[in-house]
């Protein structure tokens, strides 16, 4: 690899260096990856090629995903929060990538000697967004669905469902039409807790950090 070509994987890399993902993903590790791909794709051993960048890819991801977690809001007063993870599980700011899976993170948030609990989560280009488009897009769905109103968050419009009988509510965003921020309570004395933590979210560094 050349040195300018070094030079300008390393840059991004050391952008990453403020994460919690480079303990797990190490810049050196994935420059090794391109490299060796680079060789193998110079050899003629096209497969081997690719499953050496799939990796580089795939460890690239996992900083990425450090920095979006971070976009997270922090816990309202009288709530903590835990860290950012995948829906399966797992340490530190992980993520889910699966080819047509798109992203997905989500962050749990607790009351302080209550029963509430909210998740918040973060879908970026899932195929269940498109279903969420076709909602957002059109006022008159969204004006017939059951216990929901509209909410403006900045310039944005949420959808915000309150069950009073059930104290749950389901605040929704939808960003250019391929990132959901949605956040779900149970246990609340109104949807106002979820509302607000949808509003404290950080949707510049959204948009920035989820750019194509």
């Amino acid at each position: 690899m050349g040195v300018v070509n070094k030079m300008v994987i390393g840059s991004l890399l050391l952008g990453f260096a403020g994460t919690s993902m480079v303990a797990a993903v190490h810049a050196d590790e994935v420059l090794e990856q391109i490299e060796q791909g680079l060789e193998l794709y110079r050899e003629g051993e096209y497969g081997g090629a690719i499953t050496e960048l799939e990796f580089a890819i795939s460890d690239l991801r996992k900083l990425v995903a450090g920095q979006i977690s971070e976009t997270f809001p922090d816990a309202p007063p009288g709530w903590t929060a835990a860290e950012a993870s995948s829906e399966q599980g797992g340490g530190g700011a992980a993520m889910m990538f699966g080819g047509s899976g798109g992203t997905m993170l989500e962050r749990k948030y607790s009351q302080d000697g209550g029963q509430g609990r909210m998740e918040a989560t973060l879908m970026i280009d899932n195929p269940m967004i498109q279903g969420m488009a076709a909602l957002f897009n059109n006022p008159a769905i969204m004006g017939a669905q059951a216990n929901t109103e509209r909410v403006r968050i900045g310039r944005e419009s949420a959808m915000v469902k309150w069950e009073a009988n059930r104290s749950r509510a389901e605040a929704t965003l939808l960003l250019d039409g391929r990132i959901l921020i949605q956040v779900n309570g149970q246990n609340l004395d109104s949807p106002d807790v979820a509302v607000d933590l949808l509003r404290a979210w950080d949707l510049n560094a959204v948009r920035a950090q989820a750019g194509r």
